[in-house]
């Protein structure tokens, strides 16, 4: 049986599985995330796109914000009866994510876009192009399991192009970096292999670097409205206000997402590395197998740092994103242990409440 909508979104053997293995009525399809509103999401089924909302089961049992569907995740959900809404009962495991600490005081994991092929990782070739930044993304997508690609955009606004496509290669070791104009279309036609049917690409970056620009220019319509940069700064407006899923005619798929004010990048012990590769190969020859480097004997970075081999700004900003994964960890830990304490409490308040009868 084939499913020529669905197989175009990336439908695949083993999440026909996993539908096909679940538990409940049998009326229920599989479907795709594509934009997510306030208390409801727009997925597609192989019959089309419906509004849908969580069933209560499901939302009961979320730990978190991030276990509720997500953009780009796969679902089963009962089709729309007359006017009701589609409804999701359970959400597909992730072959991939990305995700960052959710803006606010507790330790929550955002999730900006699930089950991506890859990220395109947008850089205005203007006064938005920073190298730290960059490292900071490449971080985010190694964390979820997911492909980086740096897209330089405004490459014809850019005086001396080659010497920036050098400075992110430099910081973006095993990752492709390309310069392109989404207004010209110089260059664009090296994102077509990213953009295969079946795959999905996430568009990242920050407000102002050209990503609406660049996802009309795939689509070949104006889809999402384009913003202005300010003279004073460089910097841009938000023009997308919300994820989005995007099927391109012919090809991929592409999630659009809002320019990020702040990323604080989401990951933990089993999170695989690769933003800093290098750092961690120097590493590899510390005296000590704990090494910090941050001043021990026989410090490899440290080495490196002296002989000018490693670059000063990358090493401190590889420090600073371990201080914040330290943080997460720890906040995370005490959250933990706070909802273990609560949990308990009810326990024993709801034994004191109705305690046992005898007979």
């Amino acid at each position: 049986m084939t499913f020529p909508r669905l197989e175009s979104l990336g439908l695949d053997t083993a999440l026909v599985q996993w539908i096909g293995g679940l538990d409940g009525p049998t009326d229920r399809v599989l479907a795709r995330v594509v934009a997510e509103h306030r208390g409801a999401w727009s997925v597609i089924t192989e019959a089309g796109e419906a509004l849908a909302d969580v069933a209560g089961r499901l939302r009961h049992q979320a730990r978190s914000r991030a276990d509720l569907p997500a953009v780009g995740d796969w679902a089963a959900v009962s089709p729309p009866v007359g006017p009701s809404r589609a409804r999701i009962h359970a959400v597909a495991p992730r072959r991939s994510r990305l995700s960052r600490l959710a803006p606010g005081g507790r330790a929550d994991e955002q999730v900006l876009a699930a089950n991506v092929d890859s990220l395109l990782l947008v850089v205005g070739l203007d006064r938005d192009f920073n190298l730290r930044r960059i490292e900071r993304y490449l971080s985010l997508a190694y964390a979820g399991g997911v492909a980086p690609v740096v897209v330089l955009n405004k490459v014809d606004l850019c005086d001396d192009p080659e010497a920036r496509i050098a400075a992110a290669e430099s910081v973006a070791p095993g990752a492709a970096v390309l310069a392109i104009s989404a207004v010209t279309g110089q260059g664009v036609e090296a994102l077509g292999p990213l953009l295969r049917a079946g795959r999905t690409a996430a568009l990242l970056g920050s407000s102002g670097v050209g990503k609406s620009t660049l996802l009309n220019r795939l689509l070949g319509e104006a889809a999402q409205a384009v913003g202005g940069v300010r003279e004073s700064d460089g910097r841009g407006r938000h023009t997308t206000t919300g994820r989005q899923l995007f099927m391109l005619a012919g090809a991929g798929n592409v999630i659009d997402t809002p320019g990020l004010r702040e990323l604080a990048v989401w990951a933990d012990a089993d999170s695989p590395g690769g933003a800093f590769d290098d750092i961690d190969s120097l590493a590899a020859g510390c005296r000590f197998r704990d090494c910090t480097h941050t001043g021990e004997p026989g410090c490899a970075v440290a080495a490196a740092l002296a002989d000018g081999s490693l670059d000063p700004s990358r090493y401190e900003n590889h420090l600073q994103l371990r201080r914040e994964q330290e943080f997460l960890d720890r906040r995370r830990d005490a959250q933990a242990r706070k909802a273990e304490r609560d949990k308990w409490k009810s326990i024993h308040k709801s034994m004191r409440n109705h305690p046992k009868r005898g007979w």
